[in-house]
């Protein structure tokens, strides 16, 4: 499948940068703090899936107030991810080619001010390479909100019809769909292939590198 899109809306952890580290980074400081025994760095992971998609985690973290644990474990990944993320293989070259062929935003569900992803960014030297950024912070309703893709698709002065949304987790898909864009899923994230296939995307790709190759 070919698709015919004037602006690609992108995801940031998973889709360009490896958060891995900054996951289990943060799971283990919030494990620290918390005073807790019996550290699992098993369920790093698993922790970022399920509150994507709004999942109970009590199961993961034992006897411990879910919102104390989230608080800290947030702002501890918030706060690590500009120097514990990693861009993914070849993504600097890809984007330097999409750039070329259509308009390119960012759209993360990070709760942090623009400017702290335009630092990550810069640090790959990326940063240029869209037009637009959007955030959390930047839309009452983050993804899987469709608002949060109009607001983006607003600022890049694309039509929602246009834009394809690409993205590792099931909350970009959803989004991009009730939106009314075009959908691209990504296997280079902690998402599997088959519970992104359930979401029922225009394209499901082994990673962005691809990406060139099914725009028109």
């Amino acid at each position: 499948m070919v698709l015919k899109v004037k602006g690609v809306l992108m995801d940031l952890d998973g889709t360009i940068v490896d958060s891995r580290e900054a996951y289990a980074e943060a799971l283990k400081v919030t494990w620290e703090k918390l005073g807790l025994k019996n550290f699992n760095p098993s369920v790093a992971l698993e922790i970022p899936r399920r509150l994507e998609q709004n999942q109970p985690i009590d199961d993961l973290i034992g006897n411990v107030d879910v919102e104390r644990f989230l608080e800290i474990y947030l702002k501890t990944y918030y706060a690590i991810t500009e120097n514990k993320t990693k861009l993914l293989p070849n993504v600097s070259k890809t984007l330097e080619n999409l750039s070329k062929r259509v308009k390119l935003a960012l759209l993360t569900m990070r709760r942090v001010p623009k400017e702290q992803i335009i630092r990550e960014l810069e640090k790959f030297g990326i940063a240029k390479k869209f037009h637009c950024i959007v955030t959390a912070l930047d839309t009452p309703l983050p993804k899987p909100s469709p608002k949060a893709i109009a607001t983006c698709a607003g600022r890049l002065g694309v039509e929602v019809g246009k834009c394809a949304v690409v993205g590792d987790s099931v909350c970009d898909i959803r989004a991009g769909k009730s939106a009314g864009a075009k959908t691209v899923a990504v296997l280079s994230g902690i998402f599997s292939l088959e519970e992104l296939a359930r979401e029922k995307p225009d394209l499901i790709l082994r990673d962005v590198n691809e990406l060139p190759n099914f725009l028109e």
